[in-house]
């Protein structure tokens, strides 16, 4: 058993061979992924995916690349949306002063937005951040003062001090492909002192296709991938570590029913 942590399957790129990958997810004892979202005006793409599919599971968010085209989107909207049974977290949402697509300043505001309705619905938080490290743990700091929320670093890559705080605040961290990257030994030491109890695996597919299909499009049989690596980085068994991994995404991601996933 195993569950892709964050997933772009509503994306072009998947449109032509769904039943496919939807295939090779059974096949490789993938039970089910959660479709992050990334602009708040494909949530019905989205939600039309977990209709079809009940062990997809879907978030309400928009990327920080795009909070520029939504600079309206308020706490109160994505509560509302977030009201359909499918919809088990907020997010994706956060920082990204690497591409710096959006205005600084419009990424602030939307992660508020977006961490008032965590607040708000009580349903976790997806949190992207790269090369924002200390705005992300000030605004995280300050709002969390108010009202304690939960939820996840995804697609982790950043230093380690971003990792301890956000294990502080009783986050959870999300390894991908990255960590099978030759470049990324620094990221796989910070994974290897992370509690298991913390830990979830994603694919971020299309993207970050781990070793041996990195260049390749990815998809969300591929977090086997992680998985192996993230169980060979913390000297564990795979079993051990689909288990655990699998079993930290249900209780982050209490909405999400495990009734829908495939039996082997």
């Amino acid at each position: 058993m195993l569950v892709d942590s964050h997933c772009h399957l509503d994306y072009n790129d998947f449109e032509d061979d769904m039943d496919d990958i939807i295939l090779r997810m059974k096949e490789n004892g993938i039970t089910a992924a959660l479709n992050a979202g990334n602009c708040i005006d494909t949530l019905d793409e989205q939600l039309k995916l977990s209709e079809k599919y009940p062990f997809i599971y879907t978030a309400v968010g928009v990327h920080p690349h795009n909070a520029d085209e939504f600079p309206d989107v308020s706490a109160a909207e994505l509560a509302e949306k977030s009201k359909h049974k499918k919809i088990v977290a907020i997010g994706e949402c956060g920082l990204d002063y690497y591409y710096d697509y959006s205005e600084k300043q419009n990424q602030r505001k939307l992660f508020v937005e977006h961490i008032l309705a965590a607040q708000k619905t009580e349903l976790p938080l997806i949190i992207h951040t790269r090369d924002a490290d200390d705005d992300t743990i000030g605004i995280l700091t300050e709002h969390y003062q108010d009202q304690p929320f939960c939820g996840e670093i995804h697609c982790f890559s950043g230093s380690r001090r971003l990792a301890e705080f956000a294990l502080s605040i009783g986050f959870y961290i999300s390894a991908s492909g990255i960590i099978t990257f030759n470049k990324s030994g620094g990221l796989r030491e910070i994974f290897a002192d992370l509690p298991l109890n913390r830990l979830l695996v994603e694919t971020d597919s299309p993207f970050l296709a781990p070793v041996p299909f990195r260049g390749h499009r990815n998809e969300p049989a591929n977090v086997r991938f992680v998985a192996e690596k993230l169980a060979q980085i913390k000297e564990v068994s795979f079993e051990e570590m689909a288990k655990m991994t699998s079993e930290n995404f249900y209780t982050l991601f209490r909405k999400a029913s495990d009734k829908g996933r495939y039996r082997f």
